[in-house]
């Protein structure tokens, strides 16, 4: 929809909305008709409160579009992601609070491990810790020279982080190093146009790209870099201007916390585990009227293949979702960016299940919070970008459309 229309539309007031986003939690059966993540988990909150809900399944982007993560909570912000696409590396430098100029360019860095031969064996490095990732991204910064440009590289979590190139005349139009499998030498980028400006970008990403292998060598596992999303800072019409609502970003994982801060939230800092965002929740609730809760640690598990991991945190959610104070808010969503079936091991074009309550929604049968059962639901089938609106209508903050 036009956020023309919805900014027209849109009303000031204080019934609350809460968006909570459980990152990839969608998946598939193991074996043919068998269960997936979410139906062999154990959701009794999550269930109760879809038994009073409208549920539905929604594609984050568009039906048969792998999301990526930027673009599947696009949608969810009501922003649509073919209009407003956001790369990767702008987010990951908004994620860890680094203020990115109007020439910059931003890439998302992942540490990763290659072997003798130069192929990578493990795009994660083992999933190294955030305080291994900051001295690595402080000894590469150092070392790493290229002329006629800064480059500057910041710790984002675990493995993660964000890498600058600050100078004259480049050009986000280049290709990714970071193959996305392993088995394989990191790629070469490649202009993506033909100007000189991309053609200089690429060459700077494959010198540093080189000189990283050499400064890590002697690192252990996290002894390159793969690199992704090339972009330049966004322009986004924020949250409060459009929507007319006051929000605020309730996350652990940085990346998340960049996109919120570039649609206009607050971002709520210091929190590390899940059972705390929901902590941060009760303690905010009184301030806003907007809140984004994020949990990250179900797409981790995904990611791993690991699909007994992976149902014991949905249920681990599940029993926190308890907590959430229902009568606060004047509409509530639960649903995901992406799913990230263990089976895949990683993000995939599989509709995700969506349940909305609130006092105005009509309750339509549907008994648990899965896949199968939110496909017979009464929203029926969206996109993303449409979840927002009906958010905003449920809490009653949207006026009459037309005569």
């Amino acid at each position: 929809m036009d956020l023309r229309i919805i900014q027209e539309l849109a009303e000031e007031s204080d019934r609350k909305i809460l968006l909570l986003v459980l990152d990839g939690a969608g998946g598939l059966a193991v074996e043919p008709g068998g269960p997936t993540e979410l139906e062999a988990a154990r959701t009794p909150n999550l269930d109760e409160l879809a038994a009073a809900s409208s549920c539905g399944l929604m594609d984050p982007v568009a039906p048969g579009i792998i999301p990526g993560s930027g673009p599947g909570h696009l949608g969810l912000f009501g922003y649509d992601p073919f209009r407003y696409l956001i790369g990767r590396g702008a987010l990951s430098c908004a994620g860890v609070n680094f203020l990115m100029e109007p020439e910059d360019i931003g890439l998302r860095a992942n540490f990763a491990t290659v072997d003798e031969s130069g192929a990578i064996t493990d795009r994660r490095a083992g999933r190294i810790e955030t305080s291994r990732c900051a001295e690595l991204c402080e000894k590469l910064e150092a070392a790493v020279a290229l002329e006629g440009l800064q480059v500057l590289v910041k710790p984002e979590k675990d493995y993660r982080a964000a890498v600058v190139l600050r100078g004259k005349e480049l050009s986000a139009a280049v290709t990714d190093t970071d193959p996305q499998r392993a088995g394989v030498p990191p790629l070469k980028a490649t202009p993506g146009d033909d100007s000189p400006e991309a053609a200089r970008t690429a060459e700077a990403i494959n010198e540093l790209t080189r000189q990283a292998l050499e400064v890590l060598a002697d690192e252990g596992p996290a002894n390159a870099i793969v690199l992704r999303g090339a972009a330049r800072k966004p322009d986004l019409p924020p949250m409060q201007e459009v929507f007319k609502v006051n929000p605020v970003a309730i996350a652990t994982y940085p990346m998340y916390k960049g996109l919120a801060r570039l649609v206009g939230m607050e971002v709520v800092e210091g929190l590390e585990q899940t059972e705390e965002v929901f902590d941060a929740l009760n303690k905010v609730i009184d301030d806003y009227t907007f809140f984004f809760c994020h949990i990250k640690e179900i797409d981790s598990r995904g990611e791993d293949g690991d699909f007994e991991a992976k149902v014991r945190l949905i249920e681990e959610v599940d029993a926190l979702v308890a907590r959430i104070p229902r009568e606060a808010f004047g509409a509530i969503a639960v649903t995901a960016d992406h799913s990230t079936p263990s089976t895949l091991r990683t993000h995939s074009w599989h509709p995700v299940p969506v349940l909305l309550w609130s006092p105005t929604c009509r309750a339509d049968g549907v008994e648990s919070f899965d896949e199968r059962a939110c496909a017979g639901g009464g929203l029926g089938r969206f996109r993303g970008v449409d979840l927002m609106p009906q958010l905003l209508a449920h809490a009653q903050r949207l006026k009459k459309y037309g005569a």
